[in-house]
């Protein structure tokens, strides 16, 4: 019996990606439907040819762009997953052995295994980083929030399949990820929320950050790839005190800057 789960993706210039994860949602799903946020790369001809449903919506923010798609799908249970993101073996084995029609739950949440390079890092609470992937979308969605959303765990269940994650290709990626300048973005936000830092600021949240992840989240744990994602962590919160600092001290950098592209 063909399972009745639609295939949720959301894109921005993800031509090397879009092929192996429709194929990836294919395992499992009768649909997919993938949320272009307007790539001016060859993303949206190789979603078409691959037989997703397309749809065009300029970025609105994380949780608020994955609900899009909720518009567009004909099952109720849906899941979930970014363009570097892939099924496991396991995890097509749960889904295809899973009556969700008769389960009580509303939601599964799977764990996310983060890879570097070829690199499986569990330090610094990346494993088992659960996350509800696996809903039905009539009891739960994601939050509309801007950053960092996830869907509630209200009536879930953890299951003991992992959906494997490439984050970084390279550790140059860790601390520089050009179509994501995460400080910046958090930079931005905080100064339109109106938050003003002094000179210390950027050092006791760099540093702060570097401690919590190395030492509290088990950093120290993980060998050269737990420091360098510690030091690295700490890296994108010092920058991102420091710009709110500089656009504070600066006329002429903040006037440059273009507050209306957070997203």
């Amino acid at each position: 019996m063909e399972k009745r789960i639609s295939g949720i993706v959301t894109t921005l210039n993800e031509e090397h990606n879009i092929e192996a994860v429709i194929a990836s949602l294919r395992q499992v799903c009768n649909e997919v439907v993938v949320v272009d946020s307007c790539s001016t790369d060859d993303t949206v001809r190789k979603a078409e040819q691959a037989g997703a449903t397309l749809v065009v919506q300029p970025y609105l923010g994380d949780g608020i762009q994955k609900n899009v798609a909720l518009k567009h799908v004909h099952n109720d249970w849906v899941i979930s997953i970014d363009a570097d993101e892939r099924l496991t073996p396991e995890l097509v084995e749960f889904i295809n052995n899973t009556d969700f029609d008769a389960t009580p739950y509303d939601g599964f949440a799977v764990r996310r295994r983060n890879m570097v390079g070829s690199r499986w890092i569990k330090a610094c609470g990346w494993y088992p980083d659960y996350l509800v992937r696996i809903y039905r979308h009539s009891k739960l969605r994601f939050r509309d929030v801007k950053q960092h959303s996830s869907v509630p765990t209200v009536n879930t269940k953890r299951i003991k399949a992992d959906l494997l994650h490439y984050r970084y290709r390279n550790i140059g990626e860790l601390f520089a990820k050009p179509e994501r300048n995460y400080s910046t973005r958090g930079a931005k936000i905080l100064y339109l929320q109106g938050r003003r830092v002094n000179a210390l600021t950027p050092v006791l949240h760099g540093v702060g950050a570097f401690l919590s992840n190395y030492f509290l989240r088990g950093g120290v744990l993980g060998g050269i790839d737990g420091l360098t994602l510690s030091l690295a962590v700490a890296n994108n919160s010092y920058l991102k005190y420091a710009k709110v600092l500089e656009w504070q001290r600066d006329e002429t950098v903040r006037e440059k800057e273009n507050f209306d592209t957070v997203w």
